[in-house]
């Protein structure tokens, strides 16, 4: 969905967790927050809350259908084979479904205000067309007694700016209605305005009132059909409002800051049968906040600009700097012939600019070899190839797997191999209408190179085989990387992927064993990894795996997430993070420089080689700044964007 665009209705609320209720109202982005990063975390987490509830939906449905029997192998577990009719459908998929834990108040993000409050209102209110309208029914007691209601939600300082619009759908001759904000520690029975910690623009003598009954002249009446705007500027405090599309200009001094952080859009009205209608963002609003919102933004990137960065790292000056950053982000990837091209155009444009006739020196050739090597290693777990991936390290880089600090890294590495190998089973499984070529999988059980069918019969012992000769040929890798650092230059073939057992014709039979394969291999690796003193986290995850066989087809299933190939990156760069920190434990490769942030703060990426590219720290450091003021304050920090307004897209 595009953050853009006005969505359909949904059933959960973005940031409120799992829920049933269907009357919540759709997830929808005002126009003039499309670019805030608060509304595309609030998107986010919507996303995930719906992929939650459909799961939990699979699950509701899948306990509720009856299972009939079979003889399938995918029904075993990894930790005991059961008989032909054990079925663990609806115990399995209890154990692995997994909702979020309940987050705290503070670690929610706030979401957007969306309708009328049907807790925040007096009875002399009455809620209206999907909680946007509201119309007064009361009969007040007192001259100056009302009724005012509040809005679901706060507005977030995140948002830098935050506005709304109400239509007058009716207002008498003699009607008072009140629009602006207040907390939740602000009366009701009054309007907005006239209370403690409460500001608004009243249509009957067009006074703006902050926080008393004695209001000063702002801007013009307003009646029935006026659009009236209201907006708060929480960098400057600055609170404003509109008519008719018209920017009336600031309404109040700034607001105290302790104040600021919970105020609720609120209107409020004291005659029969006046009624307003609120948009919060579903639709368009008849001022330009689009425009308002585009330049606060230049007007806070023109002032990062203008901040002297010339001894941000001395002795380098800011192009020196930036030219590093990236050539070292380049190297760490492992694009050592970009980088080089790189370096050298840098150097060519300097002695273009000095004059000078200076010589190119290319980066250290150890330093290539490692991240070539590293780019090899990373380049096999994004393509699935787990057993590529897995001799690669160990001929490079021997010890950094058998390391205990890195054993986890080496348990999710070899788990996620099972897990490829389940990918592949449900490919088949997804094509058995159809005959079987494998041709755009690189399978971690299959040799490298395409695999075809043929007629040899399966023999059990062939498994035993493999596995003997795996250990061999492991064995043997690691004997000639002990032998001196010049084998890094080297090519190993790796052709010899560790093989299914030999696949009989037909895509029933290759299904089957390689069923057979990858139970073989689950047992693997619950010998190795999940004994007694097995931590809990590990047997979880082993638990996790043995759910994929409680489904024929587990890409169709509500543990269909455990195969996402997105989950590759993650253990990759795990891996490559392990290799690095043992590189720089050897003092293999230099020292990394250190990295200053922007906006003044002096922050220390790495003493050593870091996990990820300085710039990568750079800029993930800069975004939880970034994050942590807006919320803190709403100030300059809500209106900039790391991706898209300092990197571009």
């Amino acid at each position: 969905m595009d953050m853009g665009e006005h969505s359909g209705p949904v059933l959960v609320r973005p940031g409120s967790g799992w829920r049933s209720n269907r009357t919540d109202p759709p997830f929808f982005t005002p126009s003039y927050l499309s670019r805030s990063r608060h509304v595309h975390r609030l998107h986010r987490e919507h996303r995930r809350d719906l992929e939650e509830q459909r799961e939990m939906a699979r699950q509701d449905s899948i306990s509720h259908q009856p299972v009939p029997p079979s003889n399938n192998s995918s029904t075993v577990s990894l930790h005991k084979t059961p008989t032909a009719h054990t079925i663990y459908h609806r115990g399995i998929v209890q154990d692995v479904i997994e909702r979020s834990p309940p987050q705290s108040e503070e670690d929610k993000t706030c979401p957007l205000p969306s309708r009328w409050s049907e807790e925040d209102k007096p009875s002399g209110l009455e809620i209206q067309g999907e909680g946007t309208e509201v119309r007064f029914i009361g009969s007040p007691k007192t001259s100056d007694e009302a009724a005012s209601i509040r809005s679901d939600h706060p507005m977030p300082q995140e948002c830098g700016i935050y506005y709304y619009e109400v239509t007058i759908m009716s207002r008498g001759k003699d009607g008072m209605i009140g629009i602006g904000f207040s907390t939740k520690k602000a009366s009701l029975y009054r309007l907005p305005g006239w209370e403690n910690e409460s500001w608004a623009y009243h249509g009957d003598d067009g006074y703006a009132f902050a926080m008393t009954a004695s209001g000063k002249q702002y801007g013009p009446r307003f009646a029935s059909n006026d659009v009236i705007g209201c907006g708060v500027n929480f960098r400057t405090g600055e609170a404003f409002f509109t008519k008719n599309g018209v920017y009336l200009g600031v309404a109040f001094p700034p607001i105290p800051s302790d104040k600021i952080s919970k105020l609720h859009p609120s209107v409020g009205m004291k005659k029969p049968n006046e009624h307003l209608r609120v948009n919060f963002g579903q639709t368009p609003f008849v001022f330009d906040i689009d425009r308002m919102m585009e330049q606060e933004r230049h007007t806070i990137m023109n002032d990062i600009r203008k901040v002297d960065v010339e001894q941000l790292h001395p002795p380098d000056d800011q192009h020196t700097l930036i030219h590093k950053l990236i050539g070292q982000y380049l190297a760490h990837e492992g694009y050592v012939e970009t980088a080089r091209a790189f370096s050298q155009d840098v150097h060519e444009q300097l002695n273009a600019i000095s004059g000078d006739t200076l010589p190119f020196e290319p980066p250290e050739s150890d330093d290539d070899v490692h991240a070539v090597n590293r780019q090899k290693i990373r380049k096999s777990i994004l393509d699935g190839d787990i057993d590529r991936a897995l001799k690669y390290t160990n001929s490079y880089y021997p010890h950094v797997l058998e390391d205990q600090r890195n054993r986890d890294i080496y348990f999710r590495l070899k788990c996620r191999k099972f897990i490829e190998m389940m990918r592949r089973y449900a490919e088949l499984v997804a094509t058995t209408s159809s005959p079987i070529t494998v041709t755009k999988f690189v399978a971690p059980f299959e040799r490298h190179n395409q695999i075809e069918a043929d007629d040899q019969a399966y023999d059990p012992e062939d498994e035993d085989d493999a596995d003997d000769t795996q250990m061999e040929l492991d064995d043997q890798l690691q004997r000639e990387t002990s032998k001196s650092l010049d084998l890094l230059t080297d090519d190993i073939d790796m052709d010899a992927s560790q093989e299914m057992p030999p696949s009989r014709k037909g895509s029933h039979n290759k299904q089957e064993d390689l069923q057979v394969a990858a139970l073989a291999y689950g047992r693997e690796l619950q010998m190795e990894f999940g004994g007694h003193d097995a931590k809990p986290e590990t047997k979880k995850e082993l638990l996790d795996l043995g759910a994929i066989w409680a489904y024929n087809n587990p890409a169709e299933s509500p543990i269909a997430g455990l195969l996402d190939t997105g989950k590759r990156g993650v253990i990759a760069e795990e891996v490559n993070g392990a290799i690095l920190g043992r590189l720089l434990l050897n003092n293999v490769i230099p020292k990394a420089f250190i990295c200053v942030l922007m906006f003044g703060y002096w922050f220390l990426v790495s003493l050593g080689k870091p996990s990820s590219a300085a710039l990568e720290k750079l800029c993930a450091q800069t975004e939880a700044l970034l994050d942590e003021a807006a919320a803190k304050g709403g100030g300059a920090a809500a209106f900039v964007r790391v991706c898209g307004d300092l990197l571009a897209p």
